[in-house]
């Protein structure tokens, strides 16, 4: 019997999916509970957190509030890149509702989250949950949770979840501060 050993950068890559909606459903949310010390949402809108995650505000908040580093990466409603994207995308619930649905949905948070808006992350998403990292690229006309999807646990320094946390960090640090909704 022959057992195939991953040597290379190749061995964080836990699963690839054709689409983002092929994820087990339970993933985020099990990401979202096990996580400790680092809770990144890097997506344009994360809408579908709110959607699949139960009482997912105060379970976030609640992280933030026991020292984890929260952070919520969303795309600017207001820029032209948001504007184009929803021309190609062509859909009821555009990108500039779903990015004020998750901002209300932060700001039912018992603890402030902190929020930044770009628009440079238009065709990538990434979330970053302790050494676990979800990364969306985003294909064409088609919709976030359309695109390919890769899952990455950190094995090694260097390695492609490093590089995604590099990302994410760089887009972060030039974004604009941003301001979740306060719930009615």
């Amino acid at each position: 019997m022959r057992r195939a050993v991953k040597l290379g950068a190749d061995r964080e890559l836990v699963g690839v999916y054709p689409r983002r909606s092929d994820l087990p459903r339970s993933l985020f949310r099990e990401l979202i509970e096990g996580a400790r010390s680092r809770l990144w949402f890097g997506g344009y809108t994360s809408y579908f957190v709110w959607l699949e995650v139960p009482h997912a505000a105060e379970t976030i908040g609640a992280k933030a509030q026991a020292g984890a580093d929260v952070r919520f990466l969303l795309g600017d409603a207001a820029s032209q890149v948001t504007a184009s994207r929803d021309l190609i995308e062509a859909t009821p619930l555009n990108l500039a509702t779903r990015i004020a649905m998750t901002q209300a949905e932060i700001g039912k948070s018992p603890t402030p989250l902190p929020v930044r808006l770009s628009d440079r992350h238009i065709a990538m998403s990434v979330w970053v949950f302790d050494d676990d990292a979800i990364v969306a690229t985003h294909i064409g006309g088609a919709l976030g949770q359309d695109s390919v999807t890769l899952h990455l646990r950190r094995r090694e320094s260097g390695g492609p979840f490093s590089r995604y946390v590099e990302h994410f960090e760089a887009l972060w640090a030039d974004a604009a501060e941003g301001h979740p909704s306060l719930p009615e």
